[in-house]
């Protein structure tokens, strides 16, 4: 009976749209379907051009799918040992860094919403500072070289760990989502404040916690200028600084090469050039999946008020 009721209301609904509505609906289709081909496109493009002879994508032979399966730059790019230590730098580094990057942003922002917090106002605005006012890089530079960083597997993950933009987009979703009758009745059971936080709050966060734990990471991940001015020491280089390296020798190579084996270095070069994206970006893409759920929870934070 209530199954038939509803059927009949959905008809019923869906009769009365009228014209104007179902051109909307149309037009908001359409631009959703325009827009996740204009992410997702060159995203596959990438890939298939790694599998493809660069000349066929040179002149445009290359749309949707590859005329002609090589691994050559994947081959040439992983067979180098290099590779493989810069994943396991750039997986311990992320690991690591999100890890201290939660530890240190989520318990300051659910401080910065507690309303007896004293100062709470001064400790705002003394973090939204560096967000539009910063020492610029020597001076950075000058700190993490007299904290004795330099050329350490912790410069990567320490020094740039606190994120003023975290720490308000997680006081922002402690405010909204965690009501202070929660606190008064855990108080009434004698609960303190360290214990409410761990066993109450972060249960009930997280949303936030995926959210920021996804940036961190993806930020970790992709992270290359850091290492470049932070480590000399090749054997804690991330990933993302080795693939910049092989592929700035293999332009050098090509500038003293000549003949055929100049063209069999640019044909490899370019293939190792798509091949590096994908072998750097596909692991990082992989973690989404398993966080959406939550991420699209959170990245709404604060903006519906209730």
């Amino acid at each position: 009976m209530e199954q038939s009721i509803t059927n009949k209301f959905t008809k019923n609904s869906s009769a009365q749209k009228s014209w104007k509505d179902r051109m909307f609906d149309f037009a908001v289709y359409g631009i959703a379907i325009l827009m996740i081909l204009m992410i997702v496109y060159p995203l596959w493009f990438i890939i298939i051009a790694s599998f493809s002879n660069p000349a066929d994508v040179a002149n445009g032979s290359v749309w949707f799918w590859p005329k002609e399966w090589k691994l050559d730059g994947y081959m040439e790019l992983l067979k180098q040992d290099i590779i493989w230590r810069g994943y396991l730098n750039t997986i311990l580094y992320t690991l690591v860094g999100t890890l201290i990057a939660l530890v240190v942003n989520i318990p300051a922002g659910y401080a910065l919403s507690r309303k007896d917090l004293f100062g709470r106002k001064w400790l705002s605005l003394f973090i939204i500072i560096p967000m539009f006012i910063g020492g610029g890089l020597v001076p950075t530079y000058l700190v993490v070289k007299a904290f004795g960083l330099l050329d350490t597997f912790w410069v990567m993950v320490v020094p740039f760990s606190v994120s003023s933009f975290n720490i308000i987009i997680a006081r922002t979703f402690f405010k909204e989502s965690i009501p202070e009758t929660l606190w008064e009745a855990a108080q009434i059971d004698g609960c303190g404040t360290i214990r409410y936080f761990f066993t109450m709050v972060l249960p009930l966060s997280k949303a936030i916690l995926a959210v920021i734990g996804l940036w961190t990471a993806v930020g970790i991940w992709n992270s290359w200028f850091n290492a470049l001015i932070y480590l000399t020491n090749e054997d804690l280089q991330p990933l993302q600084l080795i693939l910049r390296r092989i592929l700035i020798s293999n332009q050098s190579l090509l500038g003293t090469a000549s003949g055929e084996l100049a063209s069999e270095l640019r044909r490899l070069s370019e293939m190792m050039k798509y091949a590096a994206i994908v072998v750097s970006t596909v692991p990082i893409m992989c973690l989404y999946p398993f966080l959406q759920k939550y991420f699209n929870q959170g990245v709404m934070v604060g903006s519906i008020k209730e």
